[in-house]
């Protein structure tokens, strides 16, 4: 099937970079995006202090349509977070605090600065939180003015709510009100805002229409919703998950250096494809890395995690969290700007490696920490350790650190305090 020629310069490098799944009436979109300014919101759940990676491809979106001389509305879910949304879950979300929910906002979205200029002017980006509007509903008022215009008939046929009840989970009339404000989210933005475009994940796409009928339907206005692919790495598994956790977006939750070192350890195969989605870099450059062959793959992916963690961190700290993993993993030295871990003395002299290992974070359990060591993955000071029983003493400290390496592209220092 041959994909649209878009005219719009926001649509046409949403197809070349490889932004779009699903989108609602095409042409429309693209005519609009073509003769004047498209305003478009992605939302964004508090459930969390930070974002993390699997959101980042959102914030790329709305940094695309400024680029295109759209305007970017980040929206903050302070009163959908009251219900969570159940897309793809098999339990209920815990339910927030407005306390807990408002320190979340408070530290999420001084991310976006990074990627969006703010302003009043006509492309500048705008922030703005449901609760405004959502928590001054009155429950007869909301269910009248909107239920309307939702059959339970197509909420069940959606995703978000199918595979939920296939999996015989249970879930609450809380949530499934859920769909219900994001819809009214689009109208409100819509009539506050001009707001014609809503986007997301390929998991919100019954959302995301539902919203766009019910502008169309309510208030005879044009309304459009997009979709981005399902992201995952070339094996197959989950972008942004690792044995580690969750790579989150903020600086306190996860250092530069460790953000850099996420991208730096890309599977080969999708250097090129995270390039076009979360850099700025120009395809032609980007067609360049990919050519790369054999070792010379590895100057891609430092290229990959220079230009992401410049974007969210600055160039400065791209570049230290750069000398500092080429210091470590080339030179095998000590770099003062690797993660360090403060550890009690006492947990750290006379214990097994294995164990200091694990409360370091390179590793999950002991277990694997001496499966890693017979394996020859473990390291202290650069120096294989084969026996993860093997125990720490003051000797093994250098500048008042200890150096442990798991694997290839784990590192860590171990301060005793």
């Amino acid at each position: 099937m041959t994909e649209p020629a878009f005219k719009s310069e926001f649509l046409r490098t949403l197809q070349a970079r490889g932004y779009i799944h699903q989108v609602t009436h095409p042409v429309e979109l693209d005519e609009a995006a073509a003769n004047g300014v498209v305003a478009g919101y992605i939302g964004f759940d508090a459930t969390a202090p930070s974002l993390h990676v699997g959101s980042l491809i959102q914030i790329m979106m709305l940094r695309r349509l400024q680029q295109a001389g759209g305007k970017p509305i980040v929206l903050m879910g302070g009163g959908t977070t009251k219900v969570g949304d159940p897309t793809g879950k098999d339990a209920s979300r815990p339910q927030l605090t407005e306390e807990t929910i408002q320190s979340n906002i408070d530290t999420i979205k001084t991310v976006f600065s990074k990627f969006l200029t703010f302003g009043d002017g006509p492309t500048d980006a705008v922030m703005v939180n449901n609760d405004d509007w959502l928590s001054g509903y009155g429950y007869v008022q909301f269910l009248r003015d909107f239920g309307t215009h939702f059959t339970v008939n197509r909420m069940l046929s959606f995703d978000s709510v199918k595979l939920r009840l296939e999996r015989e989970q249970p879930m609450t009339f809380l949530e499934f009100n859920y769909m219900l404000m994001q819809s009214v989210d689009f109208l409100e933005l819509n009539r506050s805002l001009k707001v014609t475009l809503q986007m997301g994940g390929s998991d919100q796409w019954g959302n995301i229409t539902s919203g766009v009928d019910l502008v169309r339907r309510v208030d005879q206005k044009a309304a459009f919703g997009l979709t981005t692919p399902l992201l995952t790495t070339a094996s197959g598994g989950k972008m942004g998950k690792t044995a580690q956790g969750a790579i989150w977006l903020n600086a306190e939750q996860l250092s530069p250096y460790d953000y850099w070192q996420f991208w730096r350890n890309a599977e080969d195969a999708d250097v090129g494809r995270f390039m076009r989605l979360f850099t700025d870099l120009t395809l032609e450059e980007i067609a360049v890395f990919e050519a790369l062959e054999g070792a010379q793959i590895n100057d891609a992916k430092k290229a990959l995690a220079d230009a992401a963690t410049t974007l969210l961190h600055g160039a400065e700290a791209a570049a230290t969290a750069r000398a500092a993993a080429e210091t470590a993993f080339e030179q095998g030295k000590l770099s003062a700007d690797l993660p360090t871990v403060e550890l009690p003395a006492s947990e750290v002299f006379g214990a097994m490696i294995a164990a200091v290992v694990t409360k370091a974070g390179l590793t999950a359990s002991n277990g694997e920490a001496r499966r890693l060591a017979q394996g020859g993955g473990l390291r202290l000071n650069d120096v294989a350790i084969a026996d993860g029983a093997q125990l720490l003493t003051e000797a093994d400290v250098t500048d008042g650190l200890i150096k442990l390496a798991a694997g290839k592209k784990k590192i860590v220092l171990v301060k005793p305090v």
